[in-house]
């Protein structure tokens, strides 16, 4: 019985670490999309590609498995989703910025917030003895 817990555990860690990778890939996923859309200049693409992709990240993270620094993270997440994305739409369908720097705040709060969840794998202490 004991070999089953210990080996709860490593799934644990391993779970966690996962979870971490898959948070800095979403951190640099931004980074570089943000690269791609200056240098080609798809707005609408770019926005359309953040919603679809953030779409199940964030129905993952609805489920509060490492606490609240996660939560803070999906959070800052949808923030910076708005922004971002309403910049992009906005200047597609109407021409116009939501306000000065709107697009370039929203990436930096969509990679804090993957940068969050990132961290609230590290700081769980769920499933720890």
């Amino acid at each position: 019985m004991m070999k089953l817990k210990n080996f709860g555990a490593k799934m644990e860690k391993s779970e966690r670490l996962l979870f971490f990778i898959g948070a800095l890939c979403g951190a640099v996923g931004v980074v570089l999309s943000a690269i791609a859309a200056h240098r080609t200049g798809g707005d609408l693409g770019t926005a359309a590609s953040f919603l679809l992709i953030h779409a199940p990240a964030l129905l993952i993270l609805s489920h509060r498995r490492f606490g609240n620094v996660q939560v803070v993270g999906a959070w800052t997440i949808v923030i910076g989703l708005a922004l971002f994305c309403g910049d992009l739409v906005a200047r597609a369908f109407l021409g116009i910025r939501l306000f000065p720097m709107a697009a370039p705040a929203g990436g930096v709060f969509l990679i804090g917030g993957w940068l969050l969840v990132a961290l609230s794998a590290l700081l769980s202490r769920r499933g720890s003895a």
